[in-house]
């Protein structure tokens, strides 16, 4: 039996009227069902304020809206990392942003925003990838990027542009270098300047769009991205909020939603336009693409073309990995030995191993890393065997500047699931960025290889919302020519 997650109190009975007051303020109605999630939060600040209980906190929230603020970055939920799905990045780098580009060519203007933007890593993301299709083009160019959120301290940490390790994981180290100086000694990036000087920040609660608190002048707007934030408002709400959000775009503009969040009926005032690796949303008189622009929906999109074979294809499949060696597992990391497991172990795992994972992945993207290790070491000393915490396991070590319990934990995981698609590819990546190139190398070209046995809009299992087809693209970049991993 695992330790409990929550060293709390149970909730008191003043807590469902508090909870209440908190979902009708900021809509998330996402804690509906979460009452262990959002008393662990709010006791925080109960303990932080001296209030004592949940009425005594609720008489404190009337009184004014500096608490209102504080919970507020409490209860919002910050994952957020660079580039985060690859498959809408994909379809904002060939289409979506290349028509803008071409149908604002005259004017060279483009205004952005970015809802419920969290650290930053989103409007940034946009930014850099602006600065690449745009090149030497870029400084002719007035661009606005608009990132705003409830939450005062995200955007007090999105105004720093400095990243850790853990917003930037997903990244190649060849890329990351271009766009981001390290600091600290290596745990901390900070976006180079010429990317920060597009990208502004303002306090905006998305509930403003239907109560009109939100400002005019945020409107006619090229693009909007509102993705993975609808899922905690309430479901009735939802098709309210996207339809305002489609008013706020320009007749020809772009608006792009979470994968888990379109509904059919948003097409009752929008027009889906479907993408390879996913359907953005246009207003319904958007006017079609001009001959000489990117292929969208309109006409067939290309066919992925075909990964070039690497060096060791022509050997037999084997990954590249053995038992972890004892030397590289830390003490610190208190994880019992593994037993060969009979049946490579399920990703998933029961609820109980969902939830401390969920927790510490949770905790890791609202940057608390420490804490994150800690219900690692909880869940790994009740499922030993389960891949998934081990891959979350390495993910967190080399964000906190570990490198070697990295390799160690997601070597673990590849030896309990040798076809552990994630971790193939994140190891590939720590290794390129310690330097050992060749094994970095032939671990990504093993996730290669495993992800072309899937259909291509196969979501990768712990893979960041990462599609097979994704992978396939990402892992492009490390060949120089046919036939040679750079």
């Amino acid at each position: 039996m695992s330790a409990p997650l929550l060293a709390y109190p149970p909730p008191d009975e003043a807590f469902p009227q508090l909870k209440r007051r908190i979902i009708q303020r900021t809509g998330h109605a996402y804690y509906e069902d979460k009452d262990s999630s959002l008393w662990e939060r709010v006791q925080r600040r109960i303990r932080a304020t001296g209030a004592g209980n949940s009425a005594g906190y609720l008489s404190l929230l009337e009184e004014g809206e500096e608490e209102w603020i504080a919970l507020e970055a409490e209860i919002t939920i910050g994952e957020t990392f660079f580039f985060r799905d690859a498959g809408q990045f994909d379809a904002l780098r060939d289409t979506i942003l290349p028509q803008l580009i071409s149908r604002r060519a005259e004017q060279r203007r483009l205004r952005i925003w970015s809802a419920g933007c969290s650290t930053g890593a989103e409007p940034c993301s946009v930014s850099i990838l602006l600065r690449r299709l745009l090149g030497a083009e870029h400084r002719d160019w007035s661009i606005t990027i608009l990132g705003t959120d409830i939450s005062a301290a995200a955007l007090a940490t999105a105004q720093q542009a400095r990243f850790s390790p853990w917003a930037l994981r997903g990244m190649d180290p060849a890329e990351r270098a271009r766009d981001f100086l390290p600091i600290e000694g290596g745990h901390t990036w900070q976006l180079r300047p010429e990317h920060r000087n597009t990208v502004r920040f303002e306090r905006q609660n998305l509930l403003g769009l239907l109560d009109g608190a939100l400002p005019l002048a945020m409107t006619e707007f090229d693009l909007i991205l509102c993705r993975n934030v609808l899922i905690y408002f309430d479901r009735d709400l939802v098709p309210r909020l996207v339809r305002a959000l489609g008013e706020r775009l320009a007749p020809d503009g772009w608006l792009l939603l979470g994968h888990s969040e379109p509904d059919p009926s948003f097409s009752a005032f929008l027009r889906p336009i479907t993408l390879p690796g996913t359907t953005a949303w246009r207003p319904l008189l958007a006017p079609p693409p001009r001959a000489e622009e990117p292929v969208t929906a309109w006409a067939p999109a290309p066919a992925l073309p075909a990964l070039p074979p690497p060096e060791v294809a022509a050997a037999p499949f084997r990954p590249i990995l053995v038992t972890p060696p004892p030397a590289l597992r830390p003490p610190s990391l208190d994880v019992p030995p593994l037993a060969k497991p009979q049946a490579p172990a399920p990703v998933g795992g029961d609820s109980d191993s969902r939830a401390l994972l969920d927790l510490a992945r949770a905790q890791a993207d609202s940057g608390a890393l420490e804490a994150a290790r800690a219900t690692l070491r909880q869940g790994l000393r009740a499922h030993p065997t389960l891949a998934a915490l081990h891959h979350l396991d390495g993910l967190v070590a080399r964000a906190l500047g570990d490198p070697v319990a990295a390799e160690a934990a997601l070597r673990r995981a590849l030896y309990l699931d040798k076809n552990f698609v994630a971790a193939h590819y994140q190891l590939g990546l720590l290794l390129l960025d310690r330097g050992a190139a060749e094994a970095g190398r032939r671990s990504i070209a093993n996730a290669a290889r495993l992800a072309r046995t899937l259909p291509g809009t196969t979501t990768l299992e712990e893979g960041d919302g990462m599609t097979a087809e994704t992978l396939l693209g990402l892992t492009r970049h490390h060949f120089a020519e046919p036939g040679k991993l750079r």
